[in-house]
């Protein structure tokens, strides 16, 4: 089988655990605002790589990879090549790689029994799976990304449910997504999930900017700084106030 891929990295050292090799699939439904990689969102163009090929590649510098690595797939929007994923990684399992998903979530969808079948046939083959929450209110998650969040929230509870390891990235763009009520909600939600392994909060930066330059683009947060690395913990906390909220919740009521 092939996929639609984008580019492939032989060294990528923030794309899960370890080193890793990393997978860019080609093609993406979102329109977030503060997207780096606009050159990814066409369902068309990339390049048409099978399985094996991408294997072949990882191999070549597998002991890379053993200390903690493994493969990931990241986008553009991995799952919207659901029947690549499951063939790749099954391929994958048979051979001992770790698997990471770095995914938005957006195609999953409770209400499409074909769609489910296969994700379903896809999560016993992921050991981790990296999932990007844009905003935790649906308004200002549509404004910001062009389409809603209520499945990629139940995204969370499936994982929670599959019992697949989940970590939570979170972008802070100074003035969109760095609102502290936002923030605790945020962490107040994911604080409900056994599954939840880990919490990055991501510093926005404007290295995009040159890229939306060059392709004809006009960039959509033109003027927002760079995130303030220096109050990125202060932010990161509000999350983790929420998460011990709920958690502690959770406890009372048992």
């Amino acid at each position: 089988m092939e996929g639609r891929i984008h580019s492939l990295e032989s060294f990528g050292t923030v794309d899960g655990p370890g080193t890793r090799f990393v997978v860019f699939v080609q093609g993406c439904p979102m329109r977030c605002k503060y997207c780096h990689n606009p050159d990814t969102w066409a369902m068309t163009g990339g390049q048409m790589m099978t399985t094996d090929y991408i294997l072949e590649q990882y191999h070549r510098n597998e002991p890379f990879y053993r200390n903690g690595g493994g493969l990931t797939v990241t986008g553009g929007e991995p799952l919207m090549q659901i029947d690549f994923l499951i063939e790749l990684y099954g391929k994958c399992k048979e051979q001992g790689i770790h698997t990471c998903l770095d995914t938005s979530g957006i195609a999953f969808n409770p209400d499409n029994a074909p769609m489910m079948e296969k994700f379903d046939k896809l999560m016993p083959l992921v050991d981790l799976v990296m999932l990007d929450i844009k905003h935790i209110d649906p308004e200002h998650h549509k404004e910001l990304c062009q389409q809603p969040n209520k499945n990629i929230l139940k995204f969370c509870a499936y994982l929670n449910e599959k019992n697949v390891d989940m970590w939570i990235r979170h972008v802070i763009v100074p003035g969109i997504t760095d609102d502290d009520k936002y923030l605790y909600d945020l962490g107040y939600f994911i604080g409900q999930f056994h599954n939840l392994k880990a919490l990055d909060a991501l510093p926005y930066h404007t290295m995009g900017e040159t890229k939306y330059e060059k392709l004809g683009i006009e960039y959509p947060l033109k003027g927002v700084p760079a995130m303030d690395k220096t109050i990125l913990l202060d932010k990161k906390e509000k999350i983790l106030d929420g998460i011990r909220a709920r958690r502690k919740e959770m406890s009372l009521g048992n």
